[in-house]
């Protein structure tokens, strides 16, 4: 399972990348890159109606042989990936678009912290806290 936020374009940095297990981190970067594309397409695909929508849950953007990788955007074009294993079936849609919104409202926390610097890298215990549980739900 990996969890990533990245920075709105254009400099699509990654503000936060967190994988359990970390032997395959390096594969889950390289994951994360290709599906920006996929994230843009669809934000383009859906146009105007998704600017009056408050919540912008992409849904599964593509799967592989071992991963299915969903998206998540804010309304500030930050965008969430999030990259599950295939094998674990009990994972639905409605429940990775809760997690999506756990971390936006963990995110958004971080954005008011008034010593926190947008498109700093994320350094929060209480962040890590939420997504390591939310991760071990996962696992």
């Amino acid at each position: 399972v990996l969890v990533s936020i990245i920075c709105s374009p254009p400099q699509n940095y990654p503000l936060y990348i967190r994988s359990v297990p970390t032997e395959n981190e390096l594969k889950f970067h390289y994951t994360v890159h290709t599906s920006l594309d996929v994230v843009d397409e669809k934000i383009s695909a859906m146009g105007k109606a998704l600017v009056d929508q408050r919540e912008l849950y992409l849904g599964l953007l593509y799967p592989t042989e071992d991963y299915k990788v969903y998206g998540y955007v804010t309304n500030s074009k930050v965008k969430f990936v999030m990259v599950v294993d295939s094998s674990n079936t009990a994972l639905r849609d409605n429940e990775i678009r809760s997690m999506f919104r756990k971390l936006h409202n963990s995110y958004t926390d971080i954005m008011c912290n008034p010593f926190y610097n947008p498109g700093d890298r994320i350094h929060s215990r209480a962040f890590d806290n939420m997504v390591n549980s939310m991760m071990m739900q996962v696992c």
